[in-house]
């Protein structure tokens, strides 16, 4: 009995084996008659929407595995004989089922594309796409998905969506290329990654690397709900974005319906500004190289308008919080917002937009403001403390502001050498304008401690000052912008003192007669009760209208001009006796040439005598 059992189980096995050996003996032939010819083209025209013509002799492999390797396959548009494809390959491996195979059908997971090439077209609204494709099993699964989501838009039931199996997708050594009236441009090449997508209700990847605009970069997308995306609900997506440029991450809901919307959490680094904007090739033209730049925050909004809450962003190495928002409504960047800083570098700010002299710029140099119609901004800014240039404040707000050909860069209130300043800086490109201003007012301020932190040679009084700068004038290269304003400077000082001059001594050297250099004259300190300055600006030169120093028992005064371009000097000066001083003398005038860093005297002469 036990050995009628054991024949009748070594026969089994034997037939099992035959029949296996027959089915994989006929693999081959079924595939070669009814898969390569009649389905593979067809099954990929089903899925992609497109007319598939396999333009090379497939080959079918069944060991080790059962695949179908198709040679220069092409995606046509339907109905557009004579366009290039859509997309076409050199090469696609599939693999297949077995099963399916002695069916007569087709049923592939796995596809490999070797050197695809992409052509897209620019849609009115910007985006870069292919030709639509014609009824597909994706796009019918995007409608169910799409009907699913208007009957429920908060949440469409997921259980009914389609739950086709898709599988992965691999491709290497791709391109992507641009259809324009006059030819094709490459935009994107060395493609290489994989898609994966078991199933179209289920989640999906993305991960790729690739070269764009000289630039390799990665990136990685995975959706929860692919398909519920595509047809106009949310999903929530994890992308990443790694570039030497910029580097991005965005976790959160997202949908791509009509402008789309995005929710969700940021973060932008890029180690270069200016590298980056120029990467991005947009019409904003990049200023100086401002260093490494940074922000994270909560992203809400859609593609034309966006806003970044609790916003943590660090410029040229200065770290600030605050709120950004941002918008494409008008064709025209807009980028307005409320930030803090505990620092900032408000020169390195305005070189982000413009070159100026000494980062990227030269003297010599037209003023670039270009900027003025590329973007709209509207900033408000404050900073425990700001450096301007040579200049460090303290408790500052601030403003920017461009839009429509007008820039204006202001100092609303800081603190600085012991007082407050105002200060604002604007270029007007606009036809009827055409220029710049600057206005200042540092009031009670440390002016000594003022002019040395700015490098100034020029002896300045110790005292609270406060100085009042009105300037405007066309738009000119930057050596010349000084000679090209007009307007006037005043400045005030309450009791205070001049070191490195004795009085006494000028006027004992000045009687002996002859030229002579003021630094002959031996240092001192002359005291002062007040001191008012009044010049108009124009041309390069300064003109004396008011210049007056109120000493103990005298009064100095000046008139003339001062040409600051050239540093020269040509002023007439006056000493007089107070009407309270006793007893009085003469007045007696002066004369003082030369140049600001080595000024002359002429001899005074005494005017008439005093009784």
């Amino acid at each position: 009995m036990p050995s009628r059992t054991a024949r009748r189980t070594i026969w089994i096995i034997a037939g099992v084996a035959i029949l296996l050996f027959a089915m994989v003996s006929a693999i081959p032939f079924v595939a070669s008659t009814q898969i390569v010819r009649n389905r593979i083209s067809h099954e990929l025209s089903e899925w992609s929407g497109y007319r598939v013509v396999l333009r090379g002799a497939p080959r079918i492999q069944v060991w080790p595995a059962f695949e179908a390797h198709l040679q220069d396959v092409a995606f046509l548009e339907w109905g557009a004989t004579d366009a290039p494809p859509i997309l076409q390959a050199d090469r696609i491996e599939i693999d297949l089922s077995a099963i399916a195979a002695l069916r007569g059908d087709i049923a592939f997971s796995d596809i490999s594309v070797l050197r695809p090439v992409l052509r897209v077209r620019s849609s009115p609204d910007g985006m870069m796409l292919p030709a639509a494709p014609g009824g597909s099993r994706m796009v019918r699964a995007i409608d169910t998905a799409r009907a699913l989501v208007d009957a429920n838009p908060a949440q469409p039931d997921v259980s009914l969506m389609p739950s086709d199996t898709f599988g992965t997708i691999e491709f290497a050594d791709g391109r992507v290329l641009l259809v324009e009236a006059g030819g094709e441009r490459e935009i994107i090449s060395s493609i290489t990654g994989r898609a994966a997508w078991p199933a179209l209700n289920r989640s999906g990847t993305l991960v790729a690397n690739a070269v764009w605009r000289g630039e390799p970069l990665t990136v990685d997308i995975s959706a929860q709900q692919p398909l519920a995306l595509f047809g106009g609900g949310n999903s929530r997506i994890t992308a990443s974005l790694t570039s030497a440029p910029l580097t991005g991450s965005f976790e959160g809901l997202a949908t791509l319906s009509k402008s789309g919307f995005v929710d969700g959490t940021v973060k932008l680094t890029s180690p270069s500004l200016r590298r980056a904007l120029e990467w991005s090739k947009t019409d904003i033209q990049p200023g100086a190289a401002v260093g490494s730049a940074s922000i994270s925050g909560r992203l809400i909004g859609d593609s034309l308008r966006m806003k970044i809450e609790d916003a943590q962003l660090a410029f040229g190495g200065h770290p600030g919080n605050g709120l950004l928002e941002f918008s494409l409504a008008n064709g025209i960047p807009a980028v307005s917002g409320t930030l803090a800083f505990q620092s900032f570098d408000a020169y390195s700010f305005i070189s982000a937009f413009t070159r100026l002299p000494g980062d990227g710029a030269r003297w010599s140099d037209e003023m670039d403001v270009a900027f003025t119609r590329q973007v709209n901004l509207d900033l408000r800014l404050s900073a425990a403390s700001a450096v301007v240039g040579p200049l460090t404040m303290t408790d500052v707000a601030a403003t920017a502001q461009v839009k429509d050909g007008l820039a204006a860069f202001d100092i609303s209130d800081a603190t600085v050498f012991g007082g407050t300043l105002q200060t604002g800086f604007r270029v007007d490109t606009r036809s009827d304008h055409n220029g710049t201003e600057l206005r200042m007012l540092a009031s009670d301020i440390d002016m000594q401690g003022a002019a040395g932190a700015m490098g100034s040679k020029l002896p300045m009084p110790k005292g609270k000052g406060t100085l009042s700068i009105a300037l405007k004038g066309p738009k000119s290269r930057w050596d010349q912008l000084a000679q090209t304003l007009s307007g006037t400077i005043s400045l005030k000082f309450g009791p205070g003192s001049l070191q490195g001059l004795d009085l006494a001594a000028f006027v004992a050297r000045a009687e002996k007669g002859g030229f002579f250099a003021l630094n002959e004259v031996p240092t001192g300190v002359i005291p002062f009760e007040s001191a008012e300055f009044r010049a108009a600006v124009s041309e390069g030169m300064a003109r004396l209208e008011l210049a007056k120093a109120t000493l103990p028992e005298k009064t100095v005064s000046f008139t003339g001009i001062i040409p600051y371009v050239g540093h020269g000097l040509a002023l007439s000066g006056l000493i007089s006796s107070r009407e309270s001083a006793a007893p009085k003398q003469a007045p007696a005038s002066f004369f003082v040439g030369g140049s600001w860093d080595a000024p002359f005297v002429s001899p005074i002469m005494r005017t008439m005598p005093i009784e």
